[in-house]
């Protein structure tokens, strides 16, 4: 017969099962509240969301924080809308109108801008990283501290000038142009 073998379960030391059971406490509360749709939905969805409620005109809109991943919002007019800290990762915003919007805060990688007008935006602290801006008008544009590719800071830097009417500051500086 073959010989059973008996595992020895060791008690935990009470401070390990203290500090288990302080954690179980404080972290069930945790999960059943993450439990509901929009903490669990993936961002592309979130965003798809988004653009359901999109129309081609949302000039003046308050747009804060909303999420446009992935999203075709070619010849769109964004002018004079509120687009603080929202996130277009991947989106095509070839064409669209961008005139006097605030992209302050703005999260934009890998997105398409030809063509556009942003012209009189305040794209302060933006994050631009692989976006392209093939001859989209920047008049004007207050690009303060926005990340941006070097080869499209220069072709940026080429055609950049005017002054933002909101902030007075000139597009050539806010891009660091020499």
């Amino acid at each position: 017969m073959a010989a059973q073998r008996s595992a020895a379960v060791l008690p935990l030391p009470r401070f390990l099962a203290d500090a288990l059971r302080a954690a179980f406490v404080l972290v069930l509360p945790l999960l059943l509240w993450c439990q509901s749709a929009a903490a669990i939905t993936a961002p592309e969805l979130r965003g798809q969301r988004s653009v359901q409620d999109l129309q081609p005109d949302m000039h003046g809109r308050n747009l804060q924080q909303q999420e446009f991943l992935k999203a075709n919002l070619e010849g769109f007019d964004f002018s004079e809308s509120d687009l603080r800290g929202a996130v277009f990762n991947t989106a095509n915003l070839q064409g669209a109108n961008l005139h006097a919007a605030d992209l302050e805060d703005a999260v934009a990688f890998a997105s398409r801008f030809d063509n556009a007008d942003l012209s009189d935006a305040v794209l302060r602290n933006a994050m631009l990283m692989n976006s392209k801006f093939a001859g989209s008008v920047i008049d004007g544009a207050d690009f303060t501290d926005a990340v941006l590719d070097l080869p499209q800071q220069k072709a940026l830097c080429e055609r950049a000038g005017g002054t933002n009417a909101r902030t007075g500051v000139n597009t050539r500086d806010s891009l660091n142009c020499r």
